[in-house]
Parts: C-alpha cells; structure tokens; sequence
C-alpha cells in the first residue's frame, strides 16, 4: 500500500465510523479508525495518512483540539465532520487548521468528490525543506501579470515577490532570505501560491474557492456564504502567519467587492 493512500478515521460513532472506513477503502485507502481524540492524533503520527477525518463532537478532546494537535506535527489534508452546521463551527473548525468542514448527515459520493478533489492537489510535507535558495531574482516589471519565477540548479521553480519566495515542489516558503517554520494548512499553502502565479490578476473568493475544491466538484460554480466566509478566514490566517497587515499590506492586497491580487512591486 503506497504511503499517499493511507487514511485515518477519528470517530465516535461506531455506524458513521464503519461507513466512513467503507467509503475510503472502496475509494483505495488503508483505513486506521479510532474512536477519540488521543488515540487518533497517535495514529496520524504513527501511519503519516494523506487524509484524516475527524469528528468534532468526542467525548474528551473534541475535534477542534485534535485538529490543533495534528496540525501541530502533520500534514494530512482534514476533513472535519460535524453535525453542527453553524457558520461559527465552521469557522472555528477551519481555524484550527481543517482543510474541509462536511456537515452530517452526508453523502457519502460528495465526501469521496471532495476528497478526489483534494487528492488533485499535489501532497508533498509541510516542513519546509533545505533545498538550496536561489542565487538570483530577475525580478519583472511594474505591470507584470505573474511574480517573478526562475529555476534553480536542480531543476526546481521558484515563485517570487517582494522579498517572498516559494517553491511549490518543496512547499518552501522563505521571506527575506529567511527559511520559516510557519505551518500553513494545505489550503493556506495552495490560496498563497494561486495568488503568486496569477500576480496582478484579481482572483475572487469565488476563483479561490473552486481552485480549493478541485474546479467545480459538485457540478455548480454557485458559492455559499460559508464558502465565502470560510475564504475570508484562509486568508486572515494566511496573513497572521505571514506576519502581514491586511490594511498595510506587503504582499496580498484586497480588492474591496472583488476580491484579492499581489500588490504592486
């Protein structure tokens, strides 16, 4: 069984449980469950899965908790699965560093396309690595539609702006020549570097939304309030670990009514 077709079941119920390891391992996972929070935050340390899913009403330490806990030291794309549907819930659940919040009851189809969704997205750590930093920037003009982007050596593609660069292989993000150990969520990760390669370009919440599902998984580009919300929270995240102010900002600026785009060199 390949490493990147491991999963990890964090629930409660024993039925929704069982459905939930029927699901993943028909979609071609090797299924770990468990049934509290400790015992799953030991086996996504011990089984290092491409996706866990995770109960947020436990006995214990709920969902949001065992979501920080994972966060803490893995990577694994986070479903949350919840039968509180309150937008705060929602929020508070993408705040810990969910990737996804399915309410339940739900279908089972929908949370393998979403899944399949994620999985289009490629997985690699994220720990930043030690590959060597580039040597030089031709940094583009005024007007440029994208950041600046060159290859190192070894073949790798860097994306460039304003003293941040990244290198989406390797989930390297470095600012001012400095390497950081900021942990971005799966989705903060792939919003920054949507944000990169499209420069000045305005992407919408919408746009960030469908590149976050996997263009249009559900068959509808139609985006929810939540959907838009849960937007909002992705980049107010994405700025706190940046260590960016959103009225003053470096690098990602708003388009009030329209939505976000780098800023301008």
């Amino acid at each position: 069984m390949e490493q990147d077709r491991v999963a990890v079941v964090i629930e409660d119920d024993a039925d929704i449980r069982s459905l939930l390891h029927a699901v993943l391992e028909q979609a071609g996972f090797e299924v770990h469950t468990a049934s509290a929070g400790l015992e799953g935050v030991e086996l996504v340390r011990q089984h290092d899965p491409i996706v866990t899913t995770l109960d947020v009403s436990m006995p214990g330490m709920d969902g949001f908790e065992t979501a920080r806990r994972i966060r803490a030291f893995s990577s694994t794309y986070l479903v949350m699965l919840s039968a509180r549907s309150e937008e705060i819930d929602t929020l508070q659940g993408l705040d810990a560093g969910a990737d996804d919040y399915v309410t339940k009851p739900f279908r089972p189809r929908e949370l393998r396309a979403r899944i399949d969704a994620m999985l289009r997205r490629p997985r690699h750590g994220l720990g930043f690595g030690t590959s060597e930093l580039p040597r030089r920037v031709d940094a583009p003009t005024q007007d440029a539609v994208a950041p600046a982007e060159y290859d190192t050596d070894d073949g790798d593609t860097w994306l460039a702006h304003k003293g941040l660069l990244m290198q989406p292989h390797n989930r390297v993000v470095v600012i001012d020549g400095e390497e950081l150990g900021i942990e971005l969520t799966r989705s903060e990760f792939e919003i920054l570097r949507e944000l990169l390669e499209s420069g000045r370009r305005v992407l919408s919440k919408q746009d960030l939304a469908l590149m976050l599902r996997g263009e249009q998984y559900m068959g509808s580009d139609f985006l929810g309030e939540s959907e838009a919300r849960a937007i909002e929270v992705h980049m107010a995240n994405l700025r706190r670990k940046l260590r960016e102010s959103a009225t003053l900002p470096r690098w990602i600026e708003t388009v009030r009514g329209v939505g976000y785009r780098l800023t301008a060199r």
